[in-house]
């Protein structure tokens, strides 16, 4: 493995903070990328790695890219992301090792907030609030925001309408041939919206359940193995990431790939890949910014659902101005992307060297 060192000088990381508590079986690994906006917020992943090495690359990675997530859909936080190594049979999450983790978060003194992500649910927030106030998304602090879901689904549903308007010049999904990859309560609520819109929806899934839910609502269901190579307009990526990557992209005969999935390119150049095929991306942590806006939203008195609509809703424009910014400079939309993030994070660096006796924040403690 890379010396840690070498790994966080790759993106000028800030820290990476290993939680351990011998009487729950904790192992947690934190990662606070960049707060130059605001207080680092990211979810908490609870997933069974095969090794260290692959949860720490996995925390390093999903913070930079909160950072850029955060940045570009235009809340007051930096990014960062903590995951959490359970064994499903020998070390289950459990109520403990959260509330651990919790006394960990509080630790932190507001450099980090956590929230809800793969693996962990409301409940575990609610356990973690137990211990400390810097969480997101439970079920029990006042003003709570909840399920970030509907959310995420949403921004993603007003996102492919955004790339929709760029690429065929209107925003109507009526008649669009959609794939959805990933159905569940994310996939699931954006193939609703493309459904109520007259989009013929089709979609895989490994869990049974959600394949039962997708067809009562009126997906069509195809093979995991035909997903890469199937005749669609459009393919919504909303499961785990890295599925552009080289043997997935040569199959694709897609216009659109946007969907709600984090780090969707396996590397890089799969961006440029896209762009000579003629295959217009919806860079992922643009499109699915609707979940950190939606969470973000309580520190500012309480979650309100309308102002988060708003917000969330504006997801379109945000697409469209780094559409722009790709036509313009000849470059993927996934740099333009990024463009887009470090522009804002680079004016506002520049009002540090402002002098104030005291830092102003979004948190009210």
């Amino acid at each position: 493995m890379t010396d840690i060192f070498d790994l966080l000088e790759t993106a000028d990381y800030e820290n990476l903070i290993f939680s351990h508590d011998e009487a729950t079986g904790l192992k947690a690994i934190t990662c606070i990328h960049n707060t130059t906006l605001g207080p680092a917020i990211g979810g908490l992943r609870i997933w069974n790695y095969k090794t260290e090495e692959d949860a720490i690359i996995d925390a390093i990675r999903l913070a930079k890219g909160m950072t850029y997530k955060n940045a570009a859909c235009g809340i007051y936080a930096g990014g960062a992301k903590t995951v959490m190594m359970i064994d499903p049979e020998k070390n289950p999450k459990s109520e403990e090792m959260m509330r651990a983790f919790g006394r960990f978060v509080e630790g932190m003194n507001g450099r980090y907030l956590t929230a809800e992500d793969v693996g962990s649910s409301e409940a575990d927030m609610d356990y973690i609030y137990q211990e400390t106030d810097y969480v997101l998304g439970t079920t029990m602090k006042p003003g709570t925001s909840g399920n970030p879901s509907p959310s995420t689904a949403r921004g993603v549903y007003v996102g492919i309408k955004a790339s929709c308007k760029q690429r065929y010049g209107s925003d109507d999904v009526k008649g669009k041939k959609m794939v959805v990859e990933g159905l569940g309560n994310v996939g699931f609520n954006v193939c609703k919206y493309l459904l109520e819109d007259g989009a013929e929806v089709y979609g895989t899934d490994i869990n049974e359940k959600a394949i039962e839910r997708a067809k009562e609502a009126g997906v069509k269901i195809i093979e995991r193995d035909e997903l890469y190579s199937f005749d669609a307009d459009i393919y919504a990526p909303c499961a785990l990431g890295a599925t552009i990557n080289d043997e997935s992209i040569e199959q694709f005969k897609f216009d659109i790939v946007a969907g709600s999935a984090n780090n969707q390119l396996k590397e890089e150049k799969h961006g440029q890949i896209l762009k000579d095929k003629g295959i217009l991306y919806a860079p992922d942590f643009i499109i699915n910014a609707g979940g950190v806006i939606h969470c973000h939203d309580e520190l500012f008195g309480g979650f309100n659902k309308e102002r988060v609509a708003i917000t969330v809703d504006g997801i379109y424009d945000q697409l469209l101005k780094v559409f722009k910014i790709a036509e313009e400079e000849d470059i993927p939309t996934s740099q333009a992307a990024n463009k887009f993030a470090e522009d804002r994070i680079a004016k506002i660096l520049k009002t540090k060297k402002i002098f104030a006796r005291v830092n102003k924040s979004t948190i009210r403690r």
